[in-house]
């Protein structure tokens, strides 16, 4: 559900192309206190130009850009005039699309690098000039093509970061979403509030007071059926109802057997004692044991 009342010029869309670290990259843009949203790799540009966002950040993936089939985004988007900061693959998917050379590395790179800074401004201010950093990747830029400067490398990675020399787009071959890139948060922070310009007037309270107002307005008068498998997203999502709707909400929480031990009483304690919820709790244990018996793919299992 699109937060549309919060201010637009906050926001930043995060394009998910598979990495492991794209819902990380959300809470690192949310802890410098600036709105974001996770879309999908492939939205068209002129969805994006309609949410007008002040960034955006193209998240790292598991593909080669080079392959057929690899996941790529609307070429336009790098025609919108909008900041854009590539991260892992999303770097090398930037620098393809404007120019660039990307092929296989010598060897694949995976854990912490020194990385020597060229260019202190940018993503860079306040960085110091040489910094430990995370890298995670198959694949490398070999040449950033004319149009891009080089900002930074590594002993294996001679363009680790990378800005358009005539566009406001960026790359960072490593991951600066991730703790082990000490000064990771800094370089975020200078792409947020220095090349998109945000100001961090977002806070989660914000957000969740937000919510409840966008759901009491879209249930109206509707009873709202919410299932509950003990899990976070469940539990938030029930709990961010009931502070909206409150009465009107029945949650059915399903005890397939398999949560942890004591957790399915805690569910039934924290909705029903705690927020005096409309629950009603399903025993499926014995059906769902029955059907797992023997089955020792963990697919299989999911089905």
């Amino acid at each position: 559900m699109m937060a549309t009342a919060l201010p637009e010029s906050e926001r930043v869309l995060i394009f998910d192309f598979g990495a492991q670290y794209v819902q990380l990259i959300a809470r690192r843009v949310r802890e410098q206190n600036v709105f974001c949203q996770i879309v999908r790799h492939d939205l068209p540009a002129a969805r994006v130009a309609e949410l007008k966002p002040r960034g955006l950040i193209l998240s790292g993936g598991p593909a080669s850009v080079y392959e057929r089939g690899a996941p790529k985004c609307d070429p336009a988007l790098f025609d919108l005039g909008v900041p854009v900061l590539g991260i892992c693959y999303g770097m090398q998917l930037a620098c393809q699309a404007l120019g660039g050379e990307v092929k296989p590395g010598s060897s694949r790179e995976f854990g912490r690098a020194l990385c020597r800074i060229h260019d202190a401004n940018n993503l860079f201010t306040g960085v110091p000039p040489e910094t430990v950093v995370w890298m995670s990747h198959g694949d490398q830029v070999k040449s950033a093509g004319q149009d891009f400067v080089s900002l930074a490398a590594t002993d294996t990675c001679p363009v680790a970061a990378v800005k358009h020399r005539t566009r406001p787009v960026y790359g960072l071959q490593f991951h600066p979403e991730v703790s082990h890139t000490p000064h990771g948060s800094l370089m975020l922070r200078n792409f947020l509030y220095d090349a998109c310009g945000c100001q961090g007037l977002w806070q989660m309270q914000s957000f969740i007071e937000q919510t409840v107002i966008n759901l009491r307005q879209r249930i109206g008068n509707h009873r709202v059926i919410c299932g509950l498998s003990g899990g976070v997203d469940s539990s938030v999502t029930a709990t961010i109802l009931l502070r909206a709707v409150g009465a009107q909400v029945a949650c059915i929480f399903v005890d397939n057997g398999l949560l942890r031990q004591g957790e399915a009483e805690a569910v039934r304690r924290t909705f029903r004692d705690h927020f005096h919820a409309d629950l009603h709790v399903v025993d499926a244990r014995e059906r769902f044991l029955q059907a797992l018996a023997g089955v020792s793919d963990p697919q299989e299992k999911r089905r």
